[in-house]
């Protein structure tokens, strides 16, 4: 039997930092109507049929109960100009809805304004994830913007796409069309 090793959390943490990743925000409502939301960046396609997202959440989470509990959620995909959104739902110990612009769906469910795609889903299954849970949600209807660019995070920083890049990754995305949609 192999002893388990040991890690250092802060540099696996850094390790982690170096991979660039989007930033959502996930919203549902609490039981009394109220909306809740939480930046994520630990968010990722699973399956186009039938259509799966995931996204994991600490268990010390605040908002982790009402998740659990199996209501609608919402997927957000923010801009580039949208951090003080993202650090809102991050670290706000004020109301962070204060002053947004949003409507609710026919569930209840709050979705936000002006972001690049909105993912509505429901639960479809949940799992531990050692400090995490991991939900994963059946999309059932979607929406996203031709114009903007993404709100990134690598190594601790929120980050742009540099100009150029775009131009680049089209003619990539072209050459490796087959491989890049078998995600």
């Amino acid at each position: 039997m192999t002893a388990p090793l040991q890690v250092d959390t802060r540099a696996l943490r850094d390790a982690l930092g170096c991979f660039a990743t989007g930033i959502t925000v996930v919203t549902t409502s609490n039981l009394q109507g109220q909306p809740v939301g939480v930046t994520i960046n630990s968010f990722n396609a699973v399956s186009l049929e039938p259509p799966l997202i995931l996204f994991s959440l600490a268990r010390r989470s605040h908002c982790l109960p009402l998740f659990e509990a199996g209501q609608g959620f919402a997927v957000h995909t923010l801009r580039d100009d949208q951090k003080a959104i993202s650090n809102r739902f991050a670290f706000s110990k004020d109301d962070p809805w204060a002053g947004l612009s949003f409507e609710l769906d026919a569930r209840g469910c709050p979705l936000l304004s002006g972001v690049l795609s909105i993912f509505r889903c429901n639960v479809e299954q949940i799992h531990d994830g050692g400090d995490h849970r991991i939900i994963i949600g059946r999309v059932i209807d979607f929406s996203a913007e031709v114009e903007g660019e993404p709100l990134i995070y690598f190594r601790g920083r929120y980050r742009g796409l540099s100009p150029g890049e775009e131009a680049r990754a089209e003619v990539e995305l072209e050459v490796d069309r087959d491989i890049w949609m078998s995600w």
